[in-house]
């Protein structure tokens, strides 16, 4: 019997990697009906993250009433699985940017809610929680998801306090003496694929407060108010942020989760490779689908499709690499291990005509790689 594993990521603005994974299978079980598919849709961390972990491995879904970016109450969510002894925690689902609308402003926004969830998930068990850093509208480091956690922030009057963005500058000690005590001994794992610093020109607020309303004088209050509160953590808990690649990730939500929850920041998909138990899935595996919208020299640095190739190449596994289109010299892709890369489109398009074919014309490359790949099956 055949088995196949499908690990795409998503075409954004066109087709989800849950869609995608969809379509791929219909097209394997025509050809080949007894065929094991496994299907391991890939997010990046931001919305949807949840049901990508939930639809590879089962668990179930957890639903509470917790902060929202201004500090509203609203229904938030994280997913349980392992058997509940992990949490999959996506920040955008209770400080997105789609949750602000047209009310963007960094300098008050929070990550309040993002602690709660974290809360909720190890006061019942979770020892170990992974965090979706994409999508957010917050700026405040961390400090309203540490907060929740019952780390204390105090101004030059000794004032207890919630930083968000505008006030990291008011940060004049850290106390971790109430810190939740059920997080010890809790590994947490934020997934983050950019390489960004706290703060700088290529730090969160230069780089993606203007993406949450930020004009360019709010975008200087933000930045130097993560620096400020990168001298904090660093004289307050002996932390050192300045260099912290990644640490710049969701209004430098990064930053925080390594400060004050003691995390690691990691790729994405490797992420997801150790949590599914990708090695072990490859097992008497025939032939891996994986792709993402568009492969160049960005898919060359730990991206879905050279994570997966590096996986699987050391299984002695084949992979194809199904793509809305590739540009760039690919030597380096096949090197990784991608056998070999297809690109959906079947004609001479713009993408805003092509974007409205995307699920037909993957469809139709689907079954002609699947005829071919069935020509040389035994």
């Amino acid at each position: 019997m055949a088995k196949f594993i499908l690990i795409p990521d998503s075409f954004k603005g066109t087709m989800s990697s849950k869609e995608i994974c969809g379509i791929m299978k219909h097209s394997i079980l025509k050809e080949f009906p007894n065929a094991e598919v496994v299907s391991v849709p890939v997010a990046d961390g931001g919305e949807g993250s949840v049901d990508c972990f939930l639809t590879a491995l089962g668990g179930k879904k957890v639903t509470l009433e917790c902060s929202g970016p201004f500090f509203e109450k609203m229904e938030g969510f994280y997913g349980l699985i392992d058997g509940g002894k992990t949490a999959v925690i996506e920040m955008a689902a209770v400080a997105g940017l789609p949750l602000v609308e047209e009310r963007k402003n960094p300098l008050k926004t929070t990550t309040y809610g993002v602690g709660e969830l974290i809360l909720h998930a190890v006061k019942n068990g979770a020892k170990k929680v992974i965090i979706g850093l994409g999508g957010s509208c917050t700026n405040d480091m961390g400090c309203g998801m540490a907060s929740a956690l019952g780390i204390k922030f105090y101004n030059d009057a000794g004032e207890e306090f919630v930083p968000t963005g505008g006030t990291l500058s008011n940060i004049a000690k850290i106390g971790v003496n109430n810190k939740c005590k059920e997080l010890d001994g809790v590994t947490i794992t934020a997934m983050c694929d950019v390489d960004n610093l706290p703060y700088g020109k290529s730090g969160a607020s230069y780089v993606f407060a203007p993406q949450k309303g930020a004009d360019e004088n709010m975008v200087k209050i933000l930045d130097d108010g993560v620096k400020w509160a990168c001298k904090a953590v660093k004289e307050c808990l002996g932390v050192h942020l300045d260099t912290l690649k990644g640490g710049g990730a969701a209004g430098a939500l990064g930053a925080g989760v390594v400060a004050f929850l003691g995390g690691k920041l990691q790729m994405g998909i490797d992420t997801v490779l150790q949590t599914v138990g990708f090695n072990k899935m490859l097992e008497n595996t025939d032939l891996v689908f994986t792709g993402e919208g568009k492969i160049d020299g960005q898919s060359l640095r730990g991206k879905v499709v050279i994570g997966v190739a590096r996986a699987a190449k050391k299984a002695g596994v084949p992979v194809i690499a199904v793509v809305g289109g590739a540009e760039g010299d690919m030597q380096k892709a096949y090197d990784e291990g991608v056998s070999a890369i297809f690109s959906i489109n079947r004609m001479p398009e713009a993408f805003e005509t092509a974007k409205f074919k995307s699920k037909e014309n993957l469809a139709f490359a689907m079954d002609n790689l699947l005829k071919t790949f069935k020509i040389n099956y035994k």
